[in-house]
């Protein structure tokens, strides 16, 4: 049970952030491209890479924290469904390379800043 609760008010946390980083986003630009999403899942995707760096490589953290910042933290602030719902989206207005760049740039920015994550919460 407390591991559910952690992974709850985590969850909460994130999507509240990734909510905020959203609209945030979105009152700076005008463009028909989810930026915000974007944004946020790169974000999401560093902060996790750090996190599992801080807490397998360095053991900086509980397993209780760990869970809290992994599963329900970054799970709530990762956007990969709303990113699925806004690729679909871009492809039945008819904005097919839009929908390309926004595929290519998650899958290689997630990655990367995950990557980046992991080595900087490693110390490496």
């Amino acid at each position: 049970m407390k591991t559910a609760i952690l992974v709850f008010l985590g969850g909460g946390l994130g999507s509240v952030l990734r909510y905020s980083i959203g609209r945030w986003i979105g009152t700076l630009h005008t463009h028909y491209f989810p930026f915000g999403t974007l944004v946020a899942n790169v974000l999401a995707c560093f902060a996790l890479g750090l996190i599992l760096g801080l807490a397998d490589t360095r053991q900086l953290m509980s397993s209780s924290a760990k869970i809290f910042w992994t599963i329900g933290f970054c799970g709530g602030f990762s956007t990969f469904s709303t990113f699925s719902g806004e690729t679909l989206s871009l492809i039945q207005s008819g904005f097919t390379g839009s929908s390309l760049i926004y595929i290519g740039a998650s899958l290689a920015l997630c990655i990367g800043a995950t990557l980046a994550g992991l080595y900087l919460g490693q110390g490496t």
